[in-house]
């Protein structure tokens, strides 16, 4: 079984903090009855929808996202249902949970079950980020198009960042019941700090 758990990218999709600069444009260039053919001129931004966020995105030096290598973007994943919480996900919220080296750790939370941006999502807080380096994982991801909420200096994204541990926003876990996976979620090969990517779980 397939299972998407990615964004559709569209003019009237949820942007972050609803700020219209960050809305995708979609504009006919050519059309089917005048040109032959259908073609589609797309002006995104790198962190449109269901994204990935590379090192470089806080860090100079860091990696941009077509020089991490490929075998981050795949794995054994596990799905864990934090609907419970109403703020943030610390480490006390993960120490008993099956997290492993080499995990793929996605957060499934109150936010998937909104369609709008909420001002207020659940996000990762700086204790979580560290709980998750210490424990070797290769890639998070969360349930809204941010991983932290103003915190300060960005804690959460520079530590996770920092342990070259690629960050994906804007999962739609609203129908994923917890449990393993693999997962499948490759960016385009872009040198960029960040990229929309297709998401899919397989069971």
């Amino acid at each position: 079984m397939i299972i998407d758990i990615s964004r559709e990218i569209s003019e009237d999709m949820a942007v972050y903090k609803n700020d219209e600069k960050f809305r995708p444009n979609l504009s006919k260039v050519k059309s089917l009855k005048e040109n032959g053919s259908n073609m589609t001129k797309m002006v995104l931004y790198s962190h449109t929808g269901t994204h990935i966020d590379a090192p470089f995105h806080f860090f100079e030096s860091g990696k941009r996202i077509d020089e991490l290598p490929l075998d981050k973007f795949y794995g054994k994943c596990k799905v864990f249902d934090l609907t419970n919480l109403d703020e943030k996900i610390t480490s006390g919220d993960l120490e008993q949970l099956d997290i492993q080296d080499g995990d793929i750790i996605l957060f499934k939370t109150k936010n998937s079950f909104s369609e709008n941006f909420n001002f207020n999502f659940v996000y990762l807080d700086k204790s979580a980020a560290e709980y998750l380096v210490s424990k070797k994982v290769k890639m998070v991801g969360i349930d809204e198009l941010g991983v932290e909420r103003e915190q300060p200096g960005h804690e959460t994204h520079k530590l996770l960042l920092g342990a070259e541990i690629p960050i994906i926003e804007g999962l739609n876990l609203r129908d994923v019941p917890p449990g393993s996976y693999t997962i499948y979620c490759f960016p385009l090969k872009i040198r960029a700090d960040a990229s929309p990517a297709r998401a899919v779980l397989i069971k």
